[in-house]
């Protein structure tokens, strides 16, 4: 990833970097490639992990404040979602968690969902739910299977039916991550099955913010602002 170096120690041996995403992120003098020198505003490129630059290494030195005349550099391009560790484009949009969650993540349970991916995908899905289950009924009133002496809506039902089996393995998926994201063993969703209580506690998970560093489950997801660490006064 692009970003432009806004403060380096040299004698601590840490900085800041401003990511093209818009994030803000920290390296220390060990993260500098072959140990290459940067000062402020230098352009750099570097590989993201969380919310710490690594493999660092100056593109482009800070232009010269006499440089006046000198033409603006365009800005990086941004991104619909942050850059992950690997490179590949992230979802930070809601409609955006939802198609995750059904194409490459439909049976993740190893990695982090955070708080707005996880409401993301659900309300999506029930969106979906309601549109198929107004659409199977539509299809009902025109076969007609609303008809008096009709015992019940057969498209009205086997949509949105047909939909909850199909995303019950990538929901279940959802809250695991989800409760990673929190630091915590994925077998503790198997507490939404108790009754009267499973429910509220799933709920509690579901809104507890996400844990501002790496765990053993994985970085900290695209999108979640992490503090800087805190910087003494000289």
């Amino acid at each position: 990833m692009r970003g432009d170096v806004l403060h380096y120690d040299e004698t601590q041996g840490f900085g800041f970097i401003a990511g093209a995403d818009g994030n803000r992120y920290t390296f220390a003098r060990e993260d500098l490639r072959h140990m290459a020198a940067v000062n402020k505003g230098a352009q750099v490129e570097f590989q993201p992990s969380g919310g710490q630059a690594r493999e660092v290494f100056a593109i482009q030195a800070p232009l010269a404040a006499s440089s006046a005349s000198a033409p603006v550099r365009a800005a990086a391009p941004q991104h619909f979602g942050r850059l992950a560790a690997d490179g590949s484009s992230q979802p930070t949009g809601l409609w955006g968690y939802f198609r995750s969650g059904l194409t490459e993540n439909y049976v993740n349970f190893r990695s982090r969902a955070r708080r707005k991916e996880y409401w993301g995908f659900y309300l999506f899905w029930a969106i979906s739910a309601v549109a198929l289950s107004t659409v199977g009924f539509g299809i009902d009133g025109l076969i007609g299977n609303l008809d008096a002496g009709l015992e019940e809506p057969v498209a009205g039902f086997a949509l949105p039916g047909l939909f909850v089996l199909a995303t019950l393995l990538p929901g279940i998926a959802m809250t695991v991550r989800r409760i990673h994201d929190l630091g915590l063993s994925g077998w503790f969703c198997l507490l939404m099955l108790l009754p009267y209580v499973g429910g509220l506690i799933t709920l509690v998970f579901s809104l507890l913010p996400s844990q501002k560093h790496d765990n053993k489950w994985g970085p900290v997801p695209a999108g979640v602002t992490v503090p800087p660490p805190y910087v003494p006064a000289a």
